[in-house]
């Protein structure tokens, strides 16, 4: 198929430059020799050289040995089939690796190997063609991504065996949301599933996607699934997006991937925890099926079983060899050296008691008339201070002095009046004498100088 012209003469120019040189042969033919074939191929080959094209075909061989200076390949339609040829230099700066399948857009000129007698297209520049192209684009990320180690086995982590609550993002009309609810509901009715309806197609199907993913783990789920049917290679490119990719890696829980069909691989199954080849096949990786947790219980009662009766046994066993023993035949010898020892300690305290009481009975009565005696030097000393302080007690005695013939005088609060001040003239006051007390009212006060009277007078 053509899509460009050439670079000087057109096709049409060139094959009448051919005609023209025919003609020209044909009237001189009389007069000339007849043209050798290295001349006629030199003919066809100036004329074949000056026309550049742009083809798309598909690649149908390849050729590319060590120590060859070119790399040879044929492209084809269904009707016809081209030998190409392109200079090392030229296909390694191009980048595209070729492959057998491949859809290729070549930009070149056509040739002739005059001595095999055979016509290459020269190709110029090279480039994947339609899906080839997003297959290239695809393999170049996959390699990045493999290179950061996104791709590793050992990065991947196990899935939970009995995850009660699973994530699915998918379409929400499509088949596969109700294939893979379908196969959970079958196989392990227990799992919640918390479904994220996004878009799997389009341009802005992995925002959504990552939208969807991240919606599902914040609601606490155990693993996710990451589903939709199968479609063409375009169809599927939105699970070939770098960001998607870059969340299923670091997402805090296990990611299934189940995209397409068995055939289809896209960067997301590589990155994924577990690439399934169908939706159902994902359903099926994270829930256990019904009969194998019926024979796992199964398998489980009969170890349960055979250990609680290997444990029963060992008891009994153990319960018969206590039985055995002198102690549960005699409960006596359980207690008998701390019975003789404590017929013993009786003994011993028997005899010891009357020995200390009689000691104790001697001591205590020698310290009685001990403290007879000193008591009775004392009490003389002690009698003589206590008399000297009685009489001196007395002689300071406020009744002593009462007996003298003085008096005491209270005011009507109680309070011993030493001062013509503390009176007044009306008020109630208490005397009191050596019998007794004289109630009185003041009726006139006169103040005496204390400085010119004496004792004497």
């Amino acid at each position: 198929m053509v899509y460009g012209g050439s670079t000087g003469e057109d096709t049409a120019q060139a094959l009448e430059r051919a005609r023209s040189a025919t003609r020209g042969s044909d009237k001189n033919a009389s007069a000339a020799e007849p043209l050798s074939v290295s001349a006629a191929m030199a003919l066809a080959k100036g004329a074949l050289e000056n026309i550049t094209l742009r083809l798309v075909g598909e690649v149908s061989e390849v050729s590319n040995k060590p120590g060859y200076k070119a790399v040879y390949f044929t492209v084809k339609d269904q009707k016809a089939a081209l030998p190409c040829m392109m200079w090392l230099n030229r296909y390694h700066a191009a980048g595209v690796p070729l492959a057998v399948g491949q859809l290729v857009e070549l930009t070149g000129r056509f040739t002739l190997f005059a001595p095999k007698g055979r016509m290459n297209f020269d190709v110029f520049s090279l480039a994947l063609a339609g899906e080839g192209n997003l297959r290239l684009q695809v393999a170049n990320l996959a390699r990045k991504l493999e290179a950061e180690g996104l791709m590793d086995a050992s990065r991947k982590r196990p899935l939970p065996a009995y995850p009660m609550r699973i994530g699915l993002v998918t379409s929400p009309r499509g088949a596969a949301v109700h294939d893979v609810l379908r196969t959970l509901r079958r196989r392990f009715p227990l799992a919640t599933v918390c479904v994220a309806g996004v878009a799997v197609e389009g341009a802005q199907a992995p925002a959504g996607i990552v939208e969807g993913m991240r919606q599902v783990v914040e609601a606490g789920v155990e693993v996710v699934l990451v589903v939709r049917g199968g479609g063409s290679f375009e169809d599927l490119m939105p699970f070939n997006d770098e960001r998607l990719a870059r969340t299923i890696a670091r997402c805090p829980v296990p990611v299934v991937t189940g995209i397409g069909h068995e055939p289809d691989t896209s960067i997301a199954d590589m990155v994924a925890d577990l690439r399934a080849s169908t939706p159902t096949a994902a359903a099926e990786a994270v829930s256990p099926a019904r009969e194998s947790l019926e024979r796992h219980f199964d398998v489980r009662k009969r170890s349960l079983k055979a250990c609680v009766e290997r444990a029963l046994e060992r008891a009994a066993a153990e319960v018969r060899r206590c039985g055995t023993r002198p102690l549960f035949c005699d409960a006596h010898l359980l207690f008998a050296t701390e019975a003789q020892t404590l017929d013993m300690m009786v003994e011993r305290l028997v005899r010891a008691l009357p020995a200390n009481l009689e000691r104790d009975e001697r001591r205590v009565e020698r310290a009685r008339e001990r403290l007879v005696t000193c008591g009775g030097s004392l009490v003389p000393r002690f009698s003589q201070q206590t008399g000297l302080a009685a009489a001196r007690l007395h002689d300071l005695s406020p009744l002593a002095v009462l007996g003298r013939g003085y008096a005491i005088t209270r005011n009507e609060s109680g309070a011993v009046v030493k001062s013509v001040n503390q009176v007044t003239c009306g008020e109630a006051i208490d005397v009191a004498v050596a019998d007794g007390e004289i109630i009185c009212r003041v009726e006139e006060t006169r103040r005496i100088d204390t400085s010119v009277v004496s004792w004497e007078e």
